[in-house]
């Protein structure tokens, strides 16, 4: 049967988290305009669930896109999935589509049957709750072959999304032009310390460290920290202050101040006793500036797979010198390394005994190299220091083709863009959407 134009549909997409947002819902709901334009035929709704890395700002920025008619914030979502009613009493069209972006993939099954709508889910490793989900847009093969054979035409491989971000950043030169000082000279560079503080501990100094060594020896480079939504500038400033930082000393992290311009276009910035700047990057996701980076460093976890996502050339920073800081061990090795006393001497025996088997292995952290099962971004384990990562950030500027070739790296790795356009058409062939009238 086809939608004729009388006949208007809801879309009904589910999200969570701000990586999400940005990688998976921007360009689905782009790609969804595109198709079909015609809002008053077409209503697409994002509702939030709850998510342990939310920013807060989540549903500020969905409503912030033009091919978005209505949100919901993650609070009011569990009356919502249990009875199927939005805070705001939205009405819901006669027929649609809930997408799975985000989130629990049961979640779209319980909404689905709550309004009557087909389900589309996108699954990026594993496809779940195949008896009831209507159709999975998977990322690649290896998700399909996961997969009992009975299940598999409910399938359909799209692609990675997050190769679609690219193409959803509109003048992301000219914003970051305005605010950072740069020439046709300044070598852009990101550090990306983390977001919580058993990496921010060691992390900030060390990227202050870092900062001031490049500022001697290499005034071209620009630094700049994307700052993490969760954190404001004095909480972010207090891991660059020996008093609340002991790692400070042990991470050789300089004097430091906060400078805040009065100049409203202006960035704050954390500047070094020798006059090194680290410019703040506030606006969330810092997309615009990321992908007018050089080089970025960053730390392990979800950074390395948005950078790689974005083909930006990247060093993973992997520090060791304070290894009773790392204590987030599971199970009943983590409850023995925080005991009172014995805690802290056997926390440093069983990080060692940890590296020693990383270094041993070749064990791989960062998300590029787990996809590609080789290494592709160069991950840095020790007691590292400002003055070596500072030489090796000059060596890498000084040879643009080993940039280049990580860059086209990445790139293959990631794959081709277009998983938008197509889970789109799935959606849209769900409710069999004809933009005819």
């Amino acid at each position: 049967m086809r939608i004729t134009g009388v006949e208007p549909i809801d879309i009904v997409i589910l999200s969570n988290g701000p990586g999400e947002v940005m990688t998976w819902v921007k360009p689905v709901v782009r790609t969804l305009r595109q198709l079909a334009p015609k809002h008053d035929r077409m209503r697409i709704s994002v509702v939030l669930s709850p998510c342990p890395h939310a920013s807060g700002q989540e549903a500020e920025i969905l409503q912030r896109y033009p091919e978005v008619d209505r949100v919901q914030g993650a609070g009011d979502f569990w009356p919502f999935l249990l009875r199927g009613k939005t805070a705001a009493e939205w009405d819901w069209r006669d027929r649609g589509v809930v997408v799975f972006l985000g989130g629990d993939q049961v979640y779209p099954l319980v909404v689905g049957k709550h309004l009557g709508y087909k389900t589309v889910i996108y699954a990026e490793w594993d496809a779940r709750w195949l008896p009831w989900g209507d159709r999975y847009g998977v990322m690649n093969a290896t998700v399909q072959t996961k997969v009992s054979t009975q299940y598999r035409h409910k399938l359909t491989v799209v692609g990675d999304l997050m190769c679609d971000v690219p193409d959803t950043l509109d003048d992301r030169g000219e914003m970051v032009a305005h605010q950072l000082p740069l020439t046709p000279k300044t070598e852009l560079l990101a550090l990306m310390p983390g977001s919580k503080p058993n990496k921010l501990k060691p992390g900030v100094p060390l990227i202050c460290a870092i900062a001031d060594y490049l500022h001697r020896h290499r005034p071209s480079v620009c630094c700049v920290i994307p700052v993490a939504p969760s954190l404001d500038l004095t909480s972010l400033t207090r891991f660059t202050d020996p008093e609340h930082n002991p790692a400070v000393d042990l991470m050789g992290g300089p004097p430091v101040t906060l400078v805040v311009p009065d100049a409203p276009q202006a960035l704050p910035y954390l500047k070094t006793e020798s006059g090194a700047k680290l410019y703040l990057w506030q606006p969330f996701p810092a997309y615009e500036v990321l992908t007018q980076c050089q080089l970025c460093l960053t730390t392990i976890g979800a950074n390395t797979a948005e950078l790689g996502a974005l083909g930006v050339p990247m060093l993973v920073l992997l520090p060791t010198q304070q290894l009773t800081a790392m204590r987030s061990w599971d199970g009943l090795l983590g409850m023995i390394v925080n005991l009172p006393g014995i805690g802290i001497p056997l926390t440093k025996l069983v990080n060692r005994l940890a590296i020693r088997l990383i270094e041993k292995t070749g064990k791989r952290f960062a998300w590029p190299n787990l996809w590609a099962k080789r290494e592709i971004v160069p991950e840095f384990l020790g007691p590292l220091t400002g003055e070596y990562l500072g030489q090796t950030v000059i060596d890498y500027l000084e040879h643009p083709e080993k940039l280049e070739r990580m860059r086209q790296d990445l790139r293959a790795v990631r794959g081709e863009p277009g998983a938008a356009g197509k889970l789109a058409q799935m959606v849209l062939e769900a409710v069999n959407y004809d933009n005819e009238d």
